[in-house]
């Protein structure tokens, strides 16, 4: 008789249903509320229902979608379990009828649930971390070589921020090409500044020691001009260090700003995608013990496994879509400030340039052309090679003609000789060609009515 009692007491306690099907909270608190949600255009409220008859007692939210009644709202959250509709109790029901009776509602639908009160850091296991481990790896990964190594990866389609990255990255390039460019410039102007001086100071110099008072003026002048060279070129190294100085500002201060927020963005997006594997890995585990008929032990007490990660995977999409916003104002506002910097430091140093060879030309139109009359240099030379170079040339070779001793000895002037030339500019005043000095030029001495020759310096 006590044995006959015992059997029946043990199978009345596989008939509870309550005690077979015991939810299993992993230690989550769970509280009740009630939402009144108006419906869209769509006649939807903007959630996706997961669980249900009948492998599941609970029927919770699986998404809650952006831009929507329930998006809106805020009150309904990933995991949370729907134990009512419109005051008709829905628990350990079936998700399609549920979705009937919303879509049924008019106007406004009433929505009974228990919150899940989940921690972030309960759902942050080692499994999630192994995973966005392997999707920081897989990042520099082609998606050909990653599916031969069979690495399984959640991936963001038509990401727009990965062709800004791209952008940032050739930005970054050429800011850096442009300050090295702008330090050999600078540095090359400032040699050539030392090579105006030297020039000076060897004009000022010949100009000092020249005895013929027009041509010591021209000389002297000439050198003043290289030594107001050398100082404008100063002048321009001070005006245009400023703009490097900004350039590396930009590339050392804006340009690292920003990719230290793209860091803490790959940082959360691997931690949203890893979710999201998660999530995939766990459904599919589902799907396979349903087709097996092994029903787990996570969905046959409530799957509160799965709405932990659910809760964690919009956490992460939250966090992830609020820097991903920062970086792309970041990236937007630094593209629009490398426009607006380029502009403003090309004016300043083209604007520069313009200033300093303006004043340059200035400074030769002053001086150039100046004419001098060569009267006196024919009866000098033509004395001095009478008595001088040809008496020279026939003790050494006295076979070769006159011609031939002209034109080796043309140039060889004393310098005692009274030197009158007519110096005249051109419009490259470094690339002005050596003239014949007994070309003749006519038209300058109408006074005298004498002719004058042409002798460039």
């Amino acid at each position: 008789m006590q044995i006959l009692c015992f059997l029946r007491s043990t199978m009345s306690l596989f008939d509870d249903e309550d005690l077979l099907y015991e939810e299993d909270k992993m230690g989550m608190k769970v509280t009740s509320g009630t939402v009144v949600l108006q419906k869209g255009a769509n006649n939807l409220i903007g959630i996706s229902i997961g669980g249900g008859a009948p492998h599941c007692p609970c029927l919770f939210v699986v998404q809650v979608f952006d831009d929507t009644p329930a998006g809106k709202d805020g009150t309904l959250e990933s995991g949370d379990e729907i134990v009512g509709v419109n005051n008709k109790n829905v628990k350990g029901g079936n998700k399609t009828d549920v979705a009937h009776l919303i879509q049924e509602s008019e106007g406004e639908v009433m929505i009974k649930y228990n919150k899940l009160h989940a921690e972030p850091k309960q759902g942050k296991t080692l499994d999630i971390i192994l995973k966005k481990v392997k999707h920081r790896l897989v990042e520099h990964i082609s998606s050909s070589t990653a599916d031969t190594l069979g690495l399984s990866r959640a991936i963001l389609c038509n990401d727009g921020l990965v062709r800004r990255l791209e952008h940032l990255e050739r930005t970054e390039d050429f800011y850096r090409g442009l300050v090295e460019h702008t330090k050999n410039v600078l540095k090359s102007i400032y040699r050539v500044a030392h090579i105006q001086k030297d020039f000076g100071d060897t004009f000022a110099s010949i100009g000092v020691r020249e005895p013929q008072p027009r041509a010591s003026d021209v000389f002297t002048k000439f050198g003043n001009i290289h030594r107001q060279l050398e100082k404008n070129a100063f002048d321009f190294i001070v005006a245009v260090r400023p703009m490097l100085k900004d350039l590396g500002t930009y590339l050392n201060k804006a340009i690292p700003d920003t990719k230290q927020t793209i860091k803490k963005y790959a940082d959360v997006k691997f931690e949203y995608l890893s979710y999201c594997l998660k999530v995939k890995e766990m459904d599919d585990e589902e799907v396979c013990a349903a087709q097996l008929h092994e029903p787990l032990y996570r969905v046959e007490t409530g799957n509160y496994e799965y709405r932990l990660v659910l809760r964690c995977r919009q956490d992460a999409r939250r966090r992830f879509g609020k820097i991903r916003a920062d970086v792309m104002v970041k990236l937007e506002l630094l593209d629009q400030k490398h426009v607006q910097h380029c502009v403003a430091q090309r004016w300043c140093q083209d604007g520069r340039v313009l200033h300093d060879f303006t004043e340059c030309d200035a400074i030769y139109q002053c001086v150039f052309p100046t004419y001098l009359q060569l009267q006196k240099l024919l009866a000098g030379f033509e004395k001095y090679y009478a008595e001088n170079v040809k008496e020279f040339k026939d003790m050494e070779n006295p076979e070769e003609d006159d011609e031939d001793e002209w034109e080796e000895n043309e140039l060889n002037v004393p310098l005692g000789i009274d030197v009158v030339a007519t110096v005249q500019a051109t419009n490259d005043p470094f690339s002005m060609p050596l003239a014949d000095p007994l070309d003749t030029f006519s038209g300058n001495s109408q006074e005298d009515g004498e002719d004058a020759k042409l002798l460039d310096f």
